[in-house]
This record gives C-alpha cells, sequence and structure tokens, in this order.
C-alpha cells in the first residue's frame, strides 16, 4: 500500500466503501464543457419561479448585518413555524437544507449494531446516511415505484433503530395516502424512529400532506422533515427544517452545530412562509407544466409515473444515459436515475412554460434520429 492510498485506510468503515452522492449537473459546468449558452436545469426539483418577492426583499434588509453571526437558534424562524403547524418551538430542528436533519437523525440514533430500513427507489441520502455511520441497511422492495408499507414493517426488527419513508417519494413522485401511512406508523415498535421525509408536501394539493402535523401529539418516535428548497424557492440558501416531539428534537440540537444555517437563509424563509401569493403561483405553474408535459409524453408514446412532485419520471423503454447525453449536447440537463435501479428513465424538473417546450422539443428531436 502506498502512501497516497494509505489514508484511506484511516477513515471508518462505512466511509471507505461509500459513494458520494452526485447532485444535477450545473449549468457553469455544461457551459464550460460544451461551450453552450441559454442552458435550461430541469435536474434538481428547483422552484423555476425562484424566491418570492418577500424573501428577496428579506434578503436585502439583512445583507447590512453580515458581520455578525445569525442567531443559532433561530428563534424568529421556529417562532413563525410554531405558529404555522401550531407546535411549539421545542418541537422544532433547523437544518442546513432538510437534508442535515436526515444526517442529525442518523448521528444522534445509529451505531454499526443498528438496521435501517427504508425503500428501493428512495432518495439516495438514506443509504448515505446509514453507511457512513456503519449501520445497517435493510432495502424493502418497491410496489408499483412507490413504498411497500407491508414489506417495510415485515422487515423491521429489535435492531431496526430507524425507518426513512419520503411523501411524495424522489425520484418517482409516488405518494401515500394517509391511512395507510399512519397504520404503518402506529404499527412500530416505540424502539425505532419513524423520519417521515415531506421535502415536496406543498405540491400534493388537496391530500393535504398538513394532516401529519397532528400524529406528533401521537407519536414520539415520528420525524417529519420538511424544507424551503422546492415550494419556496430557496434552495441556494439550504435551509429546512424538523418537526417531531420536544423529546426527539432535544436529542437532534444536541448534535445539531451552531450556526448551522446563515442569516440569510433565515431571514428570507421566514418572510417566505407569509409569502401565499407566491406559493400559490408556484403550485399553478407546477400543475399546468406536469399536464403539458405528460401529454407530450403521451404524443411520443412514452410512459410516465404519475407524480404528486415538482418533477415526473419518465419510462424511456430503453438506457437513458445516452439520451440524457444527447439533451445535454441541446443544452438541456435533465436527471439520469441509475443509481436508484431505474436505468431506463430519466427525472425531469417542472420547469417554466419556455423552459418546458424547449425539453420536448429537444426531446423528439432525440427520439426522432
Amino acid at each position: 500500500m502506498n502512501n497516497t492510498d494509505k489514508i484511506y485506510s484511516l477513515a471508518v468503515a462505512g466511509v471507505q466503501k461509500l459513494i458520494p452522492y452526485t447532485p444535477g449537473k450545473p449549468i457553469e459546468e455544461l457551459e464550460r464543457e460544451l461551450g453552450l449558452s441559454n442552458i435550461i436545469k430541469l435536474a434538481s426539483n428547483e422552484n423555476p419561479l425562484g424566491p418570492g418577492k418577500k424573501a428577496l426583499a428579506a434578503i436585502q434588509a439583512t445583507l447590512k448585518d453580515l458581520a455578525l453571526y445569525p442567531d443559532g437558534n433561530g428563534f424568529n424562524l421556529k417562532l413563525a413555524l410554531a405558529k404555522k403547524y401550531a407546535v411549539d418551538m421545542n418541537q422544532i430542528t433547523l437544518g442546513n437544507g432538510s437534508n442535515e436533519i436526515l444526517e442529525l437523525v442518523a448521528r444522534a440514533f445509529l451505531t454499526p449494531e443498528f438496521e435501517v430500513v427504508f425503500s428501493q427507489h428512495a432518495f439516495a441520502v438514506y443509504p448515505i446516511v446509514t453507511q457512513a455511520v456503519g449501520a445497517t441497511a435493510v432495502v424493502a422492495p418497491a410496489l408499483h415505484y412507490g413504498h411497500d408499507l407491508d414489506a417495510m414493517l415485515q422487515r423491521v426488527t429489535d435492531k431496526t433503530r430507524l425507518v426513512f419513508i419520503a411523501n411524495p417519494n424522489n425520484p418517482t413522485g409516488t405518494l401515500l395516502d394517509h391511512v395507510s401511512l399512519e397504520s404503518f406508523i402506529q404499527a412500530l415498535p416505540d424502539t425505532c424512529v419513524c423520519v417521515l421525509d415531506e421535502a415536496y408536501c406543498e405540491f400534493v394539493g388537496d391530500q393535504s400532506a398538513d394532516n401529519s402535523i397532528v400524529w406528533l401529539k401521537k407519536y414520539p418516535n415520528l420525524l417529519i422533515t420538511r424544507t424551503f428548497s422546492k415550494a419556496y424557492g430557496l434552495a441556494g440558501l439550504r435551509v429546512g427544517y424538523g418537526l417531531s416531539s420536544p423529546q426527539l428534537a432535544d436529542i437532534l440540537n444536541r448534535v445539531r452545530q451552531p450556526f448551522n444555517n446563515n442569516m440569510l437563509a433565515l431571514a428570507a424563509a421566514e418572510a417566505a412562509l407569509t409569502d401565499t401569493e407566491h406559493l400559490q403561483n408556484t403550485i399553478s405553474v407546477n400543475a399546468q407544466g406536469m399536464r403539458f408535459i405528460t401529454e407530450g409524453f403521451k404524443k411520443l408514446e412514452l410512459e410516465w409515473i404519475p407524480s404528486a412532485g415538482n418533477f415526473v419520471l419518465v419510462d424511456l423503454k430503453q438506457p437513458g444515459m445516452p439520451i440524457y447525453e444527447a439533451l445535454l449536447r441541446k443544452g438541456v440537463i435533465v436527471r439520469p436515475v441509475g443509481v436508484y435501479e431505474l436505468p431506463n428513465h430519466l427525472r425531469i424538473t417542472i420547469g417554466t412554460h419556455a423552459e418546458n417546450q424547449l425539453f420536448l422539443q429537444a426531446l423528439t428531436e432525440i427520439l426522432s434520429a
């Protein structure tokens, strides 16, 4: 073993074999690689409308204070969230995006002796945080591209310390009904923490994900994670949160780093909660775009997975990577999902109408060729 390789052997076992999360290709990277301009990115489920006016105004007003540390407790944002969801402030954990909450719960509850249950085709961060702390991942086969709650429950043992559920699921967009989901949570042993990842809950519509908030009073082992990165258009500021029992939140806040949310993120998120007009515009644009893109798939005789999020997974009936790369050459960035065991699919973020048109035009040209 040479000196270069030896450094890897010093890392803990889980990290040695860990494959890092690969985000969607940045626009700047494609510009450098292919010398293109006017690129559209439909790869990372970002809000095509961007931040709302209230969030931008809050950012502008906060700029003068950047020499100071932010409020390490996030008091004002916690207060706003507590009022919105009718919970106590001590039930809230703030994260650098909801991804950090997923990492905090893994660090707080997992060791190599424990297991984590999640579904096939579920968010790639679940196996990453599991492996990073040396715990064992137990993957339940998917049912119609989504969570098979019965199969997951069958895999829960006395070694299971965490269960991850994404609702809606990323990358497939599938949605669990609340009756089945609560029955599953109720059936879990009290030695197991259930993490309900609701990053896309604002797009659900009539099946309001706010129903899950009432479960917090009944299930002290439930953690709900949400984010300002999607519907609120603040992905670049990285701010998310967890809602749970006060006891669970206390545990997470013990391992949370101080000042994990920057000052601009805290101010923008607090303002975004009051901007109902921007949120409704976002939901409307998403619904219209979903109809437009899926109608385009129908004309191309392609199948897709009905989605409750701001993205849709299309089945190309052939390997997706060559088509992904052909789209890149046309200045369109989407998301290949081979890492999710879906090599024939691509995930498409719903964009503006103009972006959706450009994507379908490019896809049509590629498939025709």
